[in-house]
């Protein structure tokens, strides 16, 4: 197995066990306060929608993409991906903007789930849809990842092996602990995963550019090294500046996009 393959299924492990703890937060306010049932209709719907989604674009990615164009393509869309990641997890680090609190996700979205009053049968459709959206949203750029980081090697398979592993794993810790998974390390985890999706990105783009990297493959570790050497003296240089005012606990701007109106 190369070293690309290694941190291709860390890439993808890591940034889909950080989706599935903040997916698995909503699906538990969901199923506390709305019923089980509605709430794993919704989940599985959501999961069957986004396998649909990787077979239908990502098997045409890899047999109908020429390799050079799917690697710039790949590569960019992993850059834009991985900056926005390192951004917000270097401000958060740094103490700018406030940190990623599941506790917080899971109190508001459940206060919001009651105030619609109580769930209606055994069937309840706010609960199934507040389940669905919550997975979809979170699991689209699991998808995203899957397919930009599985179709650039033609290894589909091995990322969408990778995101199965980390969704049973935190699925299975869920139902162990049965709440919210807020002592998941979760920024640092984006934090990693960040500077891996954008070390991917740049490897990638350079191929398909033409770029011929000193030590093929193995030029990626030493990619992530240089940028994680850059977003330590990112965050280290905005510790001395004043952090702006944060909300103690939560972007309401990322809440309020997970649970219906």
């Amino acid at each position: 197995m190369s070293s690309a393959t290694i941190f291709l299924m860390l890439a993808v492990f890591g940034a889909c066990c950080v989706e599935a703890v903040e997916a698995l937060t909503i699906v538990l306010a969901a199923g506390v306060t709305r019923g089980w049932r509605s709430a794993m209709e919704g989940t599985v719907a959501a999961l069957v929608v986004l396998g649909v989604i990787v077979g239908a674009v990502g098997v045409p990615l890899i047999h109908y993409v020429p390799i050079d164009a799917l690697r710039v393509l790949v590569g960019a869309l992993l850059l834009v991906l991985g900056l926005s990641w390192l951004r917000k997890a270097i401000l958060r680090a740094s103490g700018h903007k406030a940190k990623h609190d599941e506790d917080a996700i899971y109190a508001e979205t459940t206060a919001t789930l009651r105030e619609d009053g109580s769930a209606r049968g055994r069937r309840d459709s706010l609960g199934f849809v507040v389940a669905f959206k919550g997975v979809f949203l979170e699991g689209m750029e699991v998808v995203l990842i899957v397919i930009s980081l599985g179709a650039s090697q033609h290894k589909l398979g091995v990322a969408a092996i990778a995101a199965a592993a980390a969704i049973v794993l935190v699925s299975v810790v869920g139902l162990l602990v049965s709440r919210q998974l807020s002592q998941v390390p979760e920024n640092t985890i984006k934090t990693v995963v960040g500077i891996m999706l954008t070390s991917f990105g740049l490897f990638w783009v350079g191929e398909g550019a033409g770029v011929h990297w000193p030590g093929s493959d193995l030029a990626i570790p030493v990619l992530i090294g240089v940028f994680a050497v850059v977003t330590t003296g990112a965050v280290a240089l905005l510790r001395t500046q004043t952090p702006a005012p944060v909300a103690a606990h939560l972007d309401h701007a990322e809440a309020d996009g997970r649970v219906a109106s």
